[in-house]
């Protein structure tokens, strides 16, 4: 029988505990995370990134990165949704993600321009997959427009597809949908908000 504990019993057991000390519920956590660990029940693991242009939720399975939202998403629905399309066995578990938040601490640190992580699609599939497996070849301090895109992918009539396979990048950042933009040179939309949008263009130009 498995006596794994959940995440749901981590909080029960934080509840039955009002005066624990931070020491203890990290403790508590940890061994949590290294059960999960050791007997294969952590699908989904997810931590937390304060960055220039806002906390960023990552998630990653054991396949790689599958997920950074931005604080406009509503991290507990983005949660909520892996849970639903991936697997319920998800926890916050920092640990497997300390290489994708290094990188991205030295990419807004302007010390890193390209990013060399193991990346899962599973939330992206068809044309939308495609373009996004294709961004990250626009260079670091360069841009696009979304009609160049459409026709490197090879069907130049779908620009609004681009547009929406940019809209709905599960990786923004990673996977560089910023750096596509509208024929006329202006920004057109972001999953992150036009500002956040703008602040990553102006932080490629500054380096």
């Amino acid at each position: 029988m498995n006596t794994t504990p959940t995440e749901a019993d981590l909080r029960a057991i934080i509840d039955a505990m009002p005066s624990a000390d931070d020491d203890t519920l990290t403790r508590l956590h940890l061994d949590l995370e290294w059960s999960a660990q050791r007997d294969d029940l952590l699908d989904v693991a997810y931590t937390t990134l304060d960055t220039p242009v806002g906390t960023l939720l990552l998630a990653a399975t054991d396949r790689g990165l599958v997920r950074i939202a931005y604080d406009r998403e509503d991290h507990d629905a983005v949660l909520e949704v892996l849970s639903k399309r991936l697997s319920p066995r998800i926890l916050r578990a920092p640990r497997r993600l300390n290489e994708a938040s290094h990188q991205l601490e030295d990419y807004f640190a302007g010390r890193r321009t390209r990013f060399e992580l193991p990346l899962d699609l599973a939330l992206s599939s068809g044309f939308r997959q495609q373009v996004q497996r294709y961004l990250p070849s626009i260079a670091y301090g360069h841009t696009q427009s979304y009609s160049q895109v459409a026709k490197i992918v090879g069907n130049p009539t779908a620009v609004r597809a681009v547009g929406s396979a940019c809209a709905t990048n599960p990786l923004p950042v990673v996977v560089p949908c910023h750096r596509v933009l509208r024929t006329d040179g202006t920004l057109g939309g972001y999953i992150g908000g036009l500002e956040v949008k703008a602040a990553l263009l102006e932080l490629e130009r500054a380096a």
